[in-house]
């Protein structure tokens, strides 16, 4: 017997995962999952007079937490074959759609989180009633969490996820993992199945992933998704100009891209802790107080890719790519 732990995307905002399992007698890497549904009504994708919603398979990865058992990462499709209106995913496939390959775009993603002590409900190492000491020496160093991290890591590695990377953060309790890079819809899949395995960890020690874009008020660093984006043009030879004419396409569609990179994330774009104001657009080399940074190598090298900073830690990946594919390239 085989299980198969069918993922999907809800109607919440801002966006969690769902899940569920179904078990077969057999089933291998080569092997296509079945179609299944679900009620749409406890999802917030149904009114309960007319709640079955469809499940299409879409990726499959092996299941690093159980034996005989495989992640079925899925998109949410309507009795009537038509894609859901929450399934973001499609977006973003149809916009690749309408750009067509030549523009070979590479994505990575820098997610930021939060683990949380379910018994004080405060960020992990945090003292019940106060707080630590200030930032200073966490990142990349004296933080706590890193066995939490360490097991996602492998359980990254196992899965077939495209991790690149993971370190401490600014704020105590605070880490960061990279996916990619690589073309848009499978980075944006690795990332969500990502954040998954993560809750399911965590659930292991009593703790809690937080993606929300400030954690802590006060002079706290808050919880980003940066998201590094590139194409083929910006990737090579010459293709600084083409970089600097991204960020000036951007510069025009500021107010569309805030729209959709993430619910509270005005509460961490405030122009402090490494972040631009909300309603104002900048870029710079080097520059993590900009919207958009453009790394030091990129520059010296006159081609490369641009880190959008402004992206929050629960923003929907295949949002955030879909508008910089559709301001830059569309």
């Amino acid at each position: 017997m085989h299980k198969l732990e069918y993922l999907w995307l809800d109607g919440c905002t801002p966006t969690h995962i769902r899940s569920k399992t179904k078990v077969v007698k057999e089933f291998d890497k080569d092997a296509v999952a079945p179609i299944w549904g679900f009620d749409g009504s406890s999802t917030e994708q149904a009114e309960g007079s007319n709640s079955d919603c469809v499940l299409k398979p879409v990726r499959v990865y092996p299941n690093p937490l159980e034996e005989n058992s495989s992640i079925v990462l899925c998109e949410v499709w309507n009795v009537d074959d038509t894609p859901h209106t929450t399934n973001t995913r499609r977006v973003l496939e149809e916009t690749l759609t309408v750009v067509g390959n030549n523009i070979d775009e590479w994505v990575g993603f820098e997610q930021e989180y939060t683990l949380y002590d379910n018994e004080t409900n405060r960020p992990l190492g945090w003292p019940a009633s106060d707080e630590p000491a200030p930032q200073g020496d966490y990142y990349c160093g004296r933080n706590i969490g890193e066995n939490i991290m360490k097991e996602h890591t492998d359980a990254c590695i196992q899965a077939g996820i495209s991790i690149s990377g993971t370190n401490a953060e600014v704020m105590l309790g605070q880490w960061e993992y990279q996916i990619g890079a690589g073309g848009s819809v499978h980075m944006s899949d690795d990332l969500w199945v990502a954040r998954w395995l993560l809750e399911r960890i965590c659930e292991k020690y009593e703790l809690t992933v937080s993606l929300d874009p400030k954690p802590a008020e006060g002079d706290w660093n808050g919880a980003g998704c940066h998201c590094n984006f590139s194409t083929k043009d910006m990737r090579e030879y010459g293709g600084r100009q083409d970089i600097e004419e991204a960020c000036l396409l951007l510069s025009y569609k500021h107010e569309e891209h805030m729209k959709v990179y993430g619910e509270g994330n005005e509460r961490r774009l405030t122009g402090l802790h490494e972040t631009q104001a909300i309603d104002t657009f900048s870029w710079g080399v080097s520059d993590r107080g900009a919207s958009i940074r453009i790394p030091w190598q990129v520059d010296k090298d006159g081609c490369g890719y641009l880190e959008d900073r402004r992206p929050s830690a629960n923003c929907d990946p295949y949002l955030v790519i879909e508008k910089l594919i559709e301001t830059i390239c569309v």
